[in-house]
């Protein structure tokens, strides 16, 4: 009989944490060896549907504000004395805290928790905040494990206090066949958007945040405008659309309107992402920068700002200091240079790496043995 695990995350929109869990649970199940469940606090957002209709069950508690926790909290209990689960697996602060707080108080033996960020400090949230330092506190007593995606997520929190002998790192797996796309994928994006397949495009992928650091991308256009004033610039992920009226202001700041495509949120990020010549991360902070990988698997050159765990993905040549508008620039500016046949050749030097080291078989196997860990 499969052992039953039961996968606890504050809310399933789309995100890297989120996504990864998808490709976890669905990757896991097919093996036979395990049956997952996922619990939502929030509500089901776009992941539950697509899980569900998969064979994965996923149950929403409907928490929408601080008041509503201890509601949640208690419906959480519950539910997990009702599914008995051999595992407990808890993605991000919210849902170490109070998954792990639960599983522990019903007898669950084997909880693993998930750290996804690094730097929490950087982040807009002064409760997130306080909830890291007082899971630090809790990593003595409740958890089995900690998995954090990055090595420097891992360094970062035993620098704030969790507990160093529970902690390891299980990086992003990377699903090769589902990221792989083609030529005609990308210049059908292009012809969409209103660009020819001779324009240069710079993009970027991720949520509208400030840690996400959308500011800096578009001052790094300001500043790559004045020598290649052709240039065009894509921004794909949840919120960076011509609604929002922040990142209007900073383009048409710099009368730069003519120049960027705004995609918003999109089900066909490695399709946007093979319509680059180079992609920018551009971010204050990360832990294990998925969107990296899959700018590589997509024969996408990459520029990285020297963030999280950056640095296995990318060779020292294609990573700037971070929050370095002029560094990132002239990194930039030297693969302007390239032919865009050569700039393909630039992203295969560090895709043999995402193959082998990265694959999702690799990384399930991972999770697997900590599944078959302490037992009940």
């Amino acid at each position: 009989m499969p052992k039953k695990i039961v996968h606890v995350i504050i809310g399933l929109n789309v995100g890297g944490a989120e996504l990864m869990l998808k490709r976890l649970v669905l990757h896991s199940q097919k093996t036979g060896k395990f049956q997952h469940i996922v619990i939502s606090l929030t509500d089901s957002g776009v992941i539950g549907p697509d899980l569900e209709n998969q064979g994965i069950k996923v149950y929403s508690l409907g928490m929408t504000s601080t008041p509503s926790v201890p509601k949640t909290f208690f419906k959480l209990k519950k539910l997990l004395k009702e599914l008995k689960p051999d595992v407990v697996q808890t993605w991000m602060y919210h849902a170490d805290f109070l998954g792990g707080i639960a599983a522990k108080s019903v007898g669950i033996k084997n909880i693993i928790w998930g750290i996804r960020t690094t730097d929490v400090s950087q982040g807009p949230s002064k409760q997130t905040v306080y909830l890291s330092k007082v899971c630090a506190k809790l990593s003595y007593y409740v958890p089995n494990s900690i998995v954090c995606a990055a090595h420097v997520s891992k360094n970062y929190h035993i620098g704030i206090g969790y507990d160093k002998s529970k902690m390891m790192v299980i990086p992003n797996g990377f699903d090769i066949e589902a990221l792989s796309s083609t030529k005609e994928d990308g210049l059908n994006v292009r012809k969409e958007i209103g660009l020819s397949a001779d324009d240069t495009v710079i993009g970027s992928v991720g949520r509208f945040n400030p840690v996400k650091n959308q500011k800096l991308f578009v001052d790094l256009a300001a500043n790559l405008i004045k020598d290649f004033p052709d240039l065009k610039f894509m921004l794909v992920g949840r919120d960076n659309n011509v609604e929002n009226t922040e990142l209007m202001s900073w383009i048409t700041q710099h009368d730069l309107a003519d120049n960027f495509k705004l995609l918003g949120q999109r089900d066909d990020v490695p399709k946007c992402l093979k319509a680059m010549d180079i992609f920018c991360l551009h971010s204050k902070t990360e832990g294990f920068p998925n969107v990296v990988g899959e700018a590589i698997l997509a024969d996408t050159t990459c520029v990285a700002a020297d963030v999280g765990d950056v640095g296995v993905l990318l060779d020292k040549e294609s990573i700037t200091p971070s929050n370095d508008v002029d560094g990132i620039s002239h990194a930039i500016k030297n693969y302007l240079s390239y032919s865009k046949s050569a700039l393909i050749e630039k992203a295969d030097e560090n895709k043999d790496n995402i193959i082998t080291q990265y694959s999702m078989k690799v990384i399930i196997d991972k999770f697997h043995s900590l599944y078959s860990k302490n037992k009940n």
